[in-house]
């Protein structure tokens, strides 16, 4: 499956860069995220908890950021375990792009899941996390905008 989109948001590029790599921030924005811990430069590991229909899981995972363009793009991939709910795994192409005061946020999401959850449908599984992705990203654009009207 595969999702795009971007966001708008009132914020230079150097610092929406800096909150893209920050797992405080991070964390706060991923829906169900319960932990996030940089363990290098380029790796996290991630406790996600969410539900998708009547399957909720806790999945456990890595997070790697690779293809890294400083301040303006890099890849975000993944692959949590959920124990018998399956797992899922997919990453992100993330680019930005300076448009005067503000930075425009693109994303091409690639996702795959399989076990329990894979057998949800996939209309299910597609609406969940384009949900997923879009809060993701909102969030994402609020907590970094208001940051930068702070400052």
């Amino acid at each position: 499956m595969e999702m795009n989109g971007e966001e708008r948001i009132a914020a230079p590029r150097q610092l929406v860069w800096e909150a893209l790599n920050d797992p405080e921030i991070l964390s706060e924005c991923i829906p169900g995220c319960q932990e996030l811990e940089k363990t290098s430069d380029t790796t996290m590991i991630a406790v996600v908890k969410v539900k998708i229909g009547p399957v909720a899981a806790t999945f456990k995972g890595e997070v790697t950021l690779e293809n890294i363009n400083a301040p303006e793009s890099y890849t975000i991939s993944g692959e949590g375990k959920g124990g018998i709910a399956g797992f899922a795994k997919g990453g992100a192409d993330v680019t930005l792009v300076e448009d005067g005061e503000e930075t425009v946020l693109s994303y091409v999401v690639n996702a795959q899941v399989g076990g329990k959850i894979a057998q949800l449908g996939s209309r299910l599984i597609d609406s969940s996390s384009k949900k997923l992705a879009g809060q993701f990203f909102a969030k994402f654009n609020e907590v970094v905008s208001a940051r930068t009207a702070e400052a």
